[in-house]
Formats: C-alpha cells, sequence, structure tokens
C-alpha cells in the first residue's frame, strides 16, 4: 500500500468521503503533487497545487494545500511567495497550528526572527503542547541572547515534557552557551542513550574538553568522524584536544583541516604552528 508523506494527508482525508475506488480531477493533481514531492520534484508538484486549488476554489482542503504551496515554495527558494501564501491561509484558517508553524519556519530563513516569535507564541497558545514550536521560540531567543526568556521555555519543557528530544538539545545548547558544560553533559548523555547522532557526539566531545575529560572526549570524536568524516567542527575539537595532549603537529594537520572544510580561520589559528 502505497504511504503518502507527511504534507499532503489531506489526500488521504478526502478519500475516505467517497466511494471505493472513486477519485476526481481534484485528489488525482493532489496525488500526483505528493508523487512529485516525495520524488524532490518541486517545480512540477506547485505546479499541480496550482492546478489543484484553481480547479475547485471552494474546496476546503485548499486551506491545507496553500500550507503545503508554502513549504514547497520554500523549497524552491521562493521566500517571498512562500510567505504570501502561508499568509493567506493564516487569514483564512487563524487557528490553524500547521500553517503557523510554517509561515515560522519561513520567517526564521528569511531573517525575520521577530515575526517568526510572534508565530511560535501564537501556537503555544494554541497548543501549550506543541513541543517544537516552544524549542523553536527558545532557539531563537538564544540567538539574540534573551537568555531569560529561553531560559522560561525550556524549564516549561522540562516540567512537561521532560524526555522529549527538543527538551535535551535546548537544555544542552542553553548549559554550553551560558559555559555550563559540566550541566550540559546528563543532557548528552540521555540524547546519547536514545540515539548515535553524530551531532550529539560532537556536543559531548565539546564538554569533555571543557571539563578536562580528554579520553572521553576523544572517543566522542573518533565516533563522530566515524559518521561525518568531512565536519570541519569535530576537527577542529580534536585540534584543541592535541594542542591540550602536547601534540602541537597533530594539532596543526587538523586545524589546516578544519579550514579546508568550511570552519573559520580565525577559530583555528591558535593551533596552527607558525
Amino acid at each position: 500500500m502505497k504511504s503518502h508523506s507527511p504534507i499532503l494527508l489531506l489526500l488521504l482525508l478526502l478519500l475516505t468521503s467517497l466511494p471505493s475506488g472513486a477519485s476526481t480531477p481534484y485528489l488525482d493533481l493532489v496525488d500526483e503533487a505528493d508523487k512529485a514531492c516525495s520524488e524532490g520534484h518541486w517545480e512540477e508538484a506547485e505546479h499541480k497545487l496550482l492546478e489543484a486549488i484553481e480547479y475547485d476554489r471552494e474546496n476546503p482542503g485548499n486551506i491545507l494545500l496553500m500550507s503545503n504551496l508554502g513549504l514547497i515554495r520554500y523549497n524552491l527558494g521562493k521566500d517571498s511567495l512562500a510567505l504570501d501564501i502561508l499568509t493567506e491561509a493564516h487569514r483564512k484558517a487563524p487557528s490553524s497550528v500547521v500553517i503557523l508553524s510554517n509561515r515560522a519556519r519561513v520567517l526564521t530563513s528569511m531573517g525575520h526572527d521577530e515575526d517568526a516569535l510572534a508565530d511560535y507564541e501564537l501556537i503555544m497558545d494554541l497548543d501549550s503542547a506543541a513541543v517544537n514550536a516552544r524549542f523553536n521560540h527558545a532557539m531563537l531567543l538564544m540567538r539574540h541572547h534573551r537568555y531569560n526568556e529561553a531560559k522560561s521555555d525550556l524549564e516549561y519543557l522540562v516540567r512537561h515534557f521532560p524526555t522529549a528530544e527538543e527538551t535535551m538539545i535546548g537544555n544542552a545548547t542553553m548549559h554550553c552557551t551560558m559555559g555550563e558544560y559540566e550541566e550540559a553533559l546528563p543532557y548528552y548523555n540521555e540524547l546519547l542513550r536514545n540515539a548515535k547522532e553524530a551531532d550529539y557526539l560532537g556536543g559531548r566531545a565539546l564538554c569533555n574538553l571543557m571539563t578536562g575529560r580528554l579520553q572521553e572526549a576523544s572517543d566522542d570524536i573518533a565516533e563522530a568522524l566515524h559518521l561525518t568524516p568531512d565536519d570541519g567542527e569535530l576537527y577542529l575539537y580534536r585540534a584543541a584536544l592535541n594542542k591540550m595532549r602536547f601534540r602541537p603537529a597533530d594539532a596543526d594537520a587538523d586545524a589546516r583541516r578544519a579550514v579546508e572544510l568550511g570552519v573559520d580561520p580565525a577559530r583555528v589559528v591558535q593551533y596552527i604552528q607558525q
């Protein structure tokens, strides 16, 4: 049985109201858009959704199609058009958390952080269990050094959703940002109990470096590099580790590799031999 992409579950909802095997041009267009999305053919998906909306302008499902169209345009780099269609969809369905979440994502990518924060706040008002919205709200606040407000979001997540991945990532990030590496470690340990992700290993490696646990840092960096061998940040961490171990030649080699992989040279200059 075909599994439809999450952004086009409307098709399945509409099909339940039709006789078995029935179809309509509208549903056919939505299905074609679904297939195009699953294959990453965003321009075709955009075209098919526009056709579906035009074919049946009064169909209540168009609101979700407009939301989906916003994400498709975002994937095509058409941020302004994505924002326009999502704003129109929000006017038609002001209580839709999905639409607000999609618009907040686009607003963030465009650098309109205050507007994105406002959308996340609307989502949190509509649905206090919207973990992802509260997490994104906290991360945006941290970007703007509004740490007390971000801390409030993260404390809420700890109280109500202590085992959520977002809760652990957000708190690990906050503690690292504040230089509280010892406090960040339990969150990374818990994340890594659930999934051996390179980002989590890298985060824990940094905490171990900053707290003097050099062997633990070395093990985490090695495991993370096995998963993502072209991650410049990991080479930067290993350069720092090698410097701490009084291995300047190895630190130099890792620092230069980090620069090759896109790390800002200003961050690695202290590890490069003159």
